[in-house]
């Protein structure tokens, strides 16, 4: 994580000094390795953990909104200014922060020394002869988890992306539409904790033994998220079909409070559904794939936007969101 943490310094760093477009593209690949690092071993310990996962994992991916809601509000800003670059040295200052506390916190121990560290003895052990990778890419559940992540992760990047554009020209929005943006991502960090404590209600009932309460959360969760992604496609059409912006700006920020809780909710899942000793390179996995939908995703809309106009955008997203919830249907319950 510490490394992972170190390389964003460095990203944001060459970002920063708006230097020749290949050095920029270069910073924007060493930011995203660090950030998939991190994104890969913090998901992996709060999956590990034994105590109240559910709603850790809820508050570790709120903050992850929250600095989604904070990054467009900052970049609106300098981006009226001539030197619109040093908004990344906001974002460095951020990454800095984060290597002090990631070093304080953890102390550069490994997963098991930190759980043990909190009390909490190691799992179930690794028995296989295998290796690690090919035990992970022979799982067949984290293939379709991934698969699902990929599509999610498109589809959160394509709207917190793609709508300002979308906004400006299809529905004659101003310089403030980028705060739209900031809107979807602040109903996402809002979702991943308000919704995040109704999922697990949603499965409670009089439970008298750990082992029914674990089972009916699991049921909550799984159902749950069908609710929310049809909710979404619903709301999705509304800012394709109803020609406002006041009413699309406000369905773009209720579709982030429905998309919010998704990933870790899929990350919860991944913890009951792989073997212990497999989790966290497991989940390295999946996030890395969905890592790879945050690039294809939106790349592929921008490259089907350039021959038909961005009126594209809601159509395609009707139709990944109605894939994605394909996908939950087919990963495994158990």
């Amino acid at each position: 994580m510490v490394l992972g943490s170190t390389l964003q310094i460095i990203g944001y760093s060459i970002e920063a000094a708006a230097l020749p477009f290949p050095a920029f593209v270069l910073g924007y690949a060493i930011n995203g390795f660090g950030m998939a690092l991190q994104d890969a071993q913090a998901n992996g310990f709060v999956a590990s953990l034994k105590d109240n996962a559910e709603a850790k994992m809820g508050i570790l991916h709120a903050a992850y909104g929250a600095g989604a809601l904070s990054s467009p509000l900052v970049s609106t800003q300098f981006s009226q200014l001539p030197h619109w670059s040093f908004h990344y040295l906001v974002s460095l200052g951020v990454a800095v922060i984060n290597t002090i506390l990631l070093i304080s916190v953890f102390g550069l121990k490994n997963q098991d020394e930190c759980l043990a560290e909190i009390g909490q003895p190691r799992g179930e052990q690794n028995t296989s002869e295998h290796s690690q990778f090919r035990q992970i890419f022979g799982l067949k559940g984290v293939h379709l988890l991934a698969l699902f992540i990929l599509v999610y992760v498109g589809v959160e990047v394509t709207i917190g992306g793609w709508i300002v554009t979308y906004v400006i020209d299809v529905r004659g929005g101003g310089p403030s539409s980028g705060y739209i943006s900031s809107g979807f991502f602040g109903g996402l960090m809002a979702g991943r904790v308000a919704l995040l404590w109704i999922n697990k209600k949603v499965g409670l009932s009089e439970n008298y033994s750990q082992t029914t309460v674990t089972s009916h959360v699991q049921v909550g969760e799984r159902t749950v998220l069908f609710i929310y992604a049809l909710l979404a496609i619903g709301l999705e059409l509304v800012v394709w079909l109803v020609p406002s912006l006041v009413g699309g700006a406000v369905s773009v920020s209720i579709i982030g409070v429905l998309l919010g809780p998704m990933y870790p909710i899929t990350m919860n899942h991944a913890g009951r559904v792989l073997p212990a000793w497999l989790l966290t390179g497991s989940i390295g996995w999946i996030a890395g794939f969905g890592q790879a939908g945050s690039a294809l995703l939106p790349f592929m809309t921008g490259a089907i936007a350039s021959k038909s106009g961005i009126s594209v955008l809601q159509p395609l997203l009707v139709a990944m969101m109605a894939f994605m919830t394909i996908l939950w249907a087919i990963v495994p319950s158990k």
